[in-house]
């Protein structure tokens, strides 16, 4: 059985999401930030009348993250937290991957980072980590993630 994955890039790496929690796909626009906010949230958008949060998915894997331009991208996904969106640098292509594709994450990854990606697939010259919407929010709600503070989820240092 085979599942369709939408890629994209942070940091030169290759990330996808279940093609089934994508609602859109916009080009960076600015957005209205929020006080005391967690790091990795850039603050909210209005999207035909519905206040969205934008999390900056380059903070949250720990990656660079210089100021957004206009060749960045928001994902607007729904998962069980609710409807947010995700900041990468560039959204590459829609893959379709059998089951015998995905391979285990290496035990040897912090088990912060390990906590949100789901399996690892090749793709011709490339490795595509998948990321759960739902694990990468874990433990707080689109809401709760707005106005708590947010420790990092990997170690610098790793």
């Amino acid at each position: 059985m085979s599942s369709e994955y939408l890629t994209f890039a942070i940091s030169g790496q290759d990330y996808g999401v279940d093609i089934l929690s994508v609602r859109e796909i916009r080009g960076w626009t600015k957005e209205t930030p929020l006080p005391n906010a967690s790091t990795s949230v850039r603050g909210v958008v209005n999207l035909r009348g519905e206040v969205v949060p934008i999390f900056d998915l380059r903070v949250r894997l720990n990656a660079d993250a210089p100021p957004p331009t206009a060749n960045h991208v928001v994902i607007i996904v729904e998962a069980q937290a609710g409807v947010y969106g995700l900041l990468v640098d560039a959204v590459s292509d829609i893959v379709s991957l059998d089951e015998a594709e995905l391979q285990p994450v290496p035990d040897t990854v912090a088990d912060a980072e390990h906590g949100f990606l789901t399996a690892l697939a090749a793709r011709e010259e490339r490795m595509v980590s998948l990321l759960d919407l739902d694990r990468l929010v874990e433990g707080r709600t689109v809401t709760a993630a707005l106005n708590a503070p947010e420790t990092p989820l990997l170690d610098a240092a790793a």
